[in-house]
């Protein structure tokens, strides 16, 4: 997989996009796919794989091969080996850049043929997971020139969608669907063939041809400037360097410029796009590595606030959004999500963010330019979030296709009674309640700054009143935990989930029932081995192979080792970020999927995965570092110029661990951190800037 901006690709193992069957295989762009075939052919068939891979930094994919036996006649007329090709592809604003070398490794002259065989499609990202449309555009007529092929294609919501293929040097042959070379090279002679492809959209101007190295320049000099902004990682154990460099790559090819700053798209394939809670989630995980993601994650999201009550959005004045897509299919509202606000939870994360980067950062200016989009979430949670006025936010939807299901757990099955029966809404989830509560504290807290002093007072009041009631309603003590949610009739779910670990994240569970709930989360029935269930493996639904009744989310278990952390829970945080560590072990490129199935941890062998989860993803790569903050408890307060290290602790397989670059405001400092025992010892190697380190023993 490659991804630049709008852009994301899915390529076989040779470097191929195939046409045959059910295939997700594919060059996208906005939500439609614009190159749905192309494939390389030498003489009588495919050649053969030698290796292929994609860079560390997740920018190019390198693919080796070779001819097979090429036959004349009956006989072998050119052995397989004879010659090597190598491929290389990345992505660069909407344009896909490959080039094919070739060289002849015989001593002798030697003829190669090859042939690209291509097509576009242009299908929607729903039709590829499987939508059936009663009817689609039409195919506009092919334009073949001397060295290029244009195919397009005009949809129903009248945009004209276009695929322009370029060839240097120009192939022998051209038409609509293929592209065939013809080379003849010396003994040791190499040529290079470079292709060109280019996703237009008609509102938009056509890409400028750019040569295949000024555009691999380009693209690395924006990785670059934005690497350098990163906090650095690096610790004494090679493995989880591996995870720790993954998950950083992974961010950055998910990591989006808008117009209004950076903003993380939640996942490949099917989520390659704007999502309101995972934007915001993955923002508070990486804030101490990368602050200005979450700038940007809150200006883009104030900007497209709800103002309106639209039913079919699931919109009311003061939401914020759920998703964003641009295909045809949203454009004609075949589905709900072109702009779509069915979410309960994006309102109050998003005043958590607004409160957590300001901590972090001491950006005022971002914080009053954004006022406004808080104040307005705020009303919403009291008003339309809190639909009947008993204190408690619920949700149910508007929309006749948006989502029945409208917390982070938004599968149709997710919320149910204990004796399986699905649960009919108004449902007031557990964790909702938690981040009301935590968005009122930070709400407040920004506030008192701003010298709104009666406002803060009633937001601070309003915070604690609601944990009073939670504490009072939701708390069920014949399953030791929180219930999952309560529904329309106000009756709870009495069933043991993940969700109580967020609240443990939020802040608003009491002092004297943290440990139970930690104890309940880390029972052998919901902590697989690998991390935290999503539903206890004794629970009516329970399935460990379902999305969201006992499946393991990387980004759940992170948030809840963060909650675990904030009441002191260091030795139930390290066992979380240990199992997790192991799993990444048993995935490819140490990359955490979406979600792996819930499974028993067993002797000798890995995760089981789930089959279609998104990888990577955006959230699941953020998990690592929220993972090591609530290890090591730390906390950055530009307002008071201190980094704080608060009972910081290292898992038993990393001895030190080195991070480069942590910035508070405008300072910065370099920590080397060694394990000693039950503690961890922290030396300042360089300092730049005005700032205190705290260590909290």
């Amino acid at each position: 997989m490659l991804k630049d901006g709008e852009t994301f690709a899915i390529f076989d193992r040779s470097g191929d996009v195939q046409s045959l069957g059910f295939s997700q295989h594919g060059i996208f762009h906005e939500g439609t796919r614009f190159l749905s075939q192309m494939e390389l052919y030498t003489g009588q068939g495919k050649p053969l794989l030698l290796s292929s891979l994609v860079k560390r930094d997740n920018s190019t994919l390198n693919v080796d091969l070779t001819n097979q036996d090429i036959s004349q006649n009956g006989k072998v007329a050119l052995p397989r080996n004879s010659y090597h090709l190598f491929r290389s592809k990345f992505l660069c604003n909407g344009v896909c850049y490959e080039q094919i070398r070739v060289k002849n490794y015989r001593s002798e002259k030697t003829k190669v043929i090859l042939e690209l065989r291509f097509d576009a499609d242009f299908t929607d990202i729903f039709e590829v997971r499987g939508m059936k449309r009663a009817r689609r555009g039409e195919r506009l007529p092919s334009v073949v020139d001397e060295d290029s092929v244009t195919l397009g294609y005009r949809g129903l919501d009248a945009i004209e969608r276009r695929t322009r293929i370029l060839f240097s040097p120009r192939p022998c042959r051209l038409s609509d669907q293929v592209a065939a070379f013809e080379l003849t090279l010396d003994g040791n002679q190499e040529e290079t063939i470079f292709i060109t492809l280019a996703c237009i959209v008609d509102d938009q101007h056509p890409p400028q041809d750019v040569p295949f190295g000024v555009a691999y320049s380009r693209s690395q000099e924006v990785k670059k400037e934005l690497e350098s902004r990163l906090c650095e990682i690096h610790s004494s154990n090679e493995q989880f360097n591996e995870w720790v460099n993954t998950a950083t790559a992974d961010l950055l090819m998910v990591l989006t410029q808008t117009p209004d700053g950076l903003f993380p798209y939640a996942g490949i394939p099917w989520f390659s796009t704007i999502f309101g809670r995972d934007g915001i989630i993955t923002a508070l995980q990486c804030l101490w590595v990368l602050p200005e993601m979450a700038r940007g994650v809150l200006r883009f999201l104030a900007a497209r606030q709800a103002r309106d009550v639209e039913p079919r959005r699931d919109a009311e004045p003061g939401k914020i959004l759920h998703e964003l897509r641009r295909g045809e299919m949203a454009n004609l509202e075949e589905i709900p999500f072109g702009r779509y606000y069915g979410t309960i939870d994006a309102s109050p994360l998003f005043v958590m963010l607004a409160g957590a980067y300001f901590e972090s950062t001491g950006d005022l200016e971002t914080i009053e330019e954004i006022w406004e989009a808080i104040e307005l979430a705020l009303e919403w949670i009291d008003t339309y979030g809190d639909r009947d006025g008993d204190g408690f936010v619920e949700y149910g939807r508007q929309s006749e296709t948006g989502l029945v299901q409208q917390a982070w757990k938004d599968s149709d099955d997710s919320v149910f009674h204990a004796d399986g029966r699905l649960a009919i809404g108004p449902i007031a989830t557990c964790e909702v309640q938690g981040y009301v509560y935590a968005a009122r504290m930070a709400a407040s807290k920004m506030a008192e700054v701003r010298g709104l002093h009666p406002l803060a007072a009633k937001l601070h009041q309003q915070a604690k009143d609601l944990q009073e009631a939670f504490e009072r309603t939701f708390w069920i003590e014949e399953i030791g935990t929180y219930a999952l949610a309560l529904d329309g009739g106000k009756q709870p779910c009495k069933v043991r989930t993940s969700n109580p670990g967020h609240c443990l994240f939020a802040g608003i569970v009491s002092e004297e029932r943290a440990r139970r709930v930690a104890e309940s989360l880390l029972s052998a029935d919901v902590y697989s081995g690998w991390g935290i269930r999503t539903v206890s493996a004794k629970e009516r639904r329970y399935n460990p192979i379902s999305y969201h009744n006992g499946s393991v989310w990387p980004h759940d278990t992170a948030l809840i080792a963060q909650g675990f952390a904030r009441y002191g829970l260091k030795e139930e945080s390290l066992k979380v970020l240990t199992g997790l560590m192991d799993a990444s072990l048993f995935m490819e490129m140490h990359r955490l999927p979406e979600l792996f199935c819930g499974f028993r941890r067993r002797p000798g062998a890995g995760p089981i995965l789930y089959p279609v989860a998104c990888s990577p993803q955006a959230w699941s790569a953020g998990a690592v570092f929220m993972l090591l903050q609530a290890c090591l408890g730390l906390s950055i307060n530009q307002p008071t110029g201190r980094i704080v290290f608060d009972h910081p602790r290292l898992p038993s397989f990393i001895d030190w661990i080195r991070l480069k670059g942590l910035r508070i405001g405008t300072a910065s400092v370099d920590l080397l951190l060694r394990r000693e025992q039950d503690d961890v010892g922290i030396i300042i190697e360089r300092r730049e800037g005005d700032v205190e380190m705290v260590v909290i023993k």
